[in-house]
């Protein structure tokens, strides 16, 4: 991949540079000593994604010399608890990176600089791009939302040929091929293929994430459109009955993180996989990649929504917010959100970024936009309408609910009932 990128790093670079100083609010001062601006973020190592923010880091340090960017993961599972620290302790990176599910309670705490001037002076517009609506918080734009996503079904041909199955089109078949497709294959009485894969351990988050995908093909909402919590309903306890049947009988391996879990798939391990678009940069550096192809997900409608944001600290000295910004406009510009296409092999949140290259690179292209645009036009969301305060608490306790229904052995119908109550008191709480 290192070949493939180099020379399209040098002209993004260059191009970057100049649709960064096109959009950046100002030049940024000149800077006689050097200076760090810390950014820390949970994809760093992400194949694809982890890439382009690389090329974005590249691009600022060679506009800004002397500044430094400096660039560090903390895991997925304890990223908020992290976040939440640094801010109170006073001590928040510059750049800000959230999950769109969880920036939340960091905008309510007044940590988030208010983006609106700096969108106002340098004329960016954000018409169109997608899922730009959910940065607003309380009458402010605290936020850019760096991507909108639809999930996609990546299969191994190879597997279901040998079960002579067909890619699954709904539930009952993705059911089905699910169980013919978990085995033993070395005679020890243990699984060790799987029909699909989904984080079982790690933050709420995800897990709750993993779980939608039968959620909402049975017809659940967690709340309604005005916020009204709705998990006691006959559609959710299906979900959660899916969601149990998967997990409990090991059609999914246990106790993994949905990092493993993606390089599980990737070599050959696991038979089926419901992920974002990010799935496929792993896929084409795993051992099965020649066996593995892609297919609109089996389930209406698809899981998907906002994902990540980027936004800058409030309580930083103002040269500082200034390079944040420019930072934020590099990677908000038109060359590297087209970049952003062919990278990471998602959909770009820009409508004006070009996805010609995209297409030609990731042939499943038009699959990710189909299925973004299907979940958008179903409201679908990982952040439910009256909960965006409390999703961090909501998410555990789903979680722990749900681990609880497994372990136990419990009914649906009364894990949904104690979820309702569990889920109305923390929205009273907000």
């Amino acid at each position: 991949m290192t070949k493939a990128i180099a020379p399209r790093l040098v002209r993004i670079l260059a191009a970057g540079g100049v649709a960064a100083a096109a959009l950046a609010l100002a030049a940024a001062p000149a800077i006689a000593q050097t200076k760090t601006l810390k950014f820390v973020s949970w994809q760093k190592d992400e194949r694809g994604v982890g890439d382009w923010w690389a090329n974005v880091i590249k691009a600022f340090e060679a506009k800004h010399p002397g500044v430094k960017v400096e660039w560090t993961k903390v895991e997925r599972g304890a990223y908020a608890d992290t976040m939440t620290t640094l801010f109170a302790g006073g001590k928040p990176p510059e750049i800000v990176h959230l999950a769109s599910f969880e920036f939340q309670k960091f905008a309510d705490q007044g940590w988030l600089e208010d983006l609106g001037p700096y969108v106002k002076k340098a004329n960016l517009d954000l018409k169109g791009w997608a899922g730009q609506d959910a940065c607003a918080w309380k009458g402010k734009t605290v936020c850019v939302m760096m991507l909108y996503f639809g999930n996609l079904f990546a299969y191994n041909e190879e597997m279901l040929k040998k079960e002579g199955l067909a890619p699954p089109k709904n539930w009952t078949e993705y059911l089905a091929a699910l169980k013919k497709l978990t085995k033993d294959t070395n005679g020890d009485s243990i699984p060790d293929q799987f029909g699909t894969g989904h984080e079982t351990k790690g933050g709420g988050g995800q897990y709750l994430s993993e779980m939608m995908n039968y959620t909402l093909d049975a017809g659940g909402r967690w709340t309604d459109a005005s916020g009204k919590v709705t998990i006691n309903t006959p559609q959710m306890i299906e979900g959660l009955a899916r969601w149990k049947e998967v997990v409990k009988n090991s059609l999914t391996p246990r106790d993994l993180s949905a990092g493993e879990t993606r390089q599980m798939f990737a070599d050959g391990r696991i038979a089926m996989k419901v992920d974002g678009p990010w799935l496929y940069p792993i896929i084409l550096r795993g051992k099965a990649k020649d066996q593995i192809r892609i297919a609109p997900v089996p389930f209406d409608p698809p899981m998907g929504g906002s994902s990540n944001i980027l936004a800058m600290a409030s309580e930083i000295p103002a040269d500082a917010k200034a390079l944040v910004w420019d930072f934020i406009a590099i990677a908000t510009s038109d060359a590297f959100q087209s970049d952003y296409a062919t990278l990471a092999a998602s959909t770009p949140p820009s409508p004006r970024a070009n996805t010609g290259g995209a297409k030609k690179d990731t042939p499943h292209f038009d699959i990710l936009v189909d299925m973004a645009q299907k979940a958008s036009k179903a409201g679908v969301d990982r952040i439910p309408k009256g909960l965006e305060i409390g999703f961090n608490e909501f998410a555990k306790m789903i979680m722990e609910e749900s681990q609880r229904m497994i372990i136990q052995d419990l009914d649906p119908k009364v894990v949904a009932a104690t979820m309702q109550q569990k889920a109305e008191a923390i929205q009273k709480q907000q």
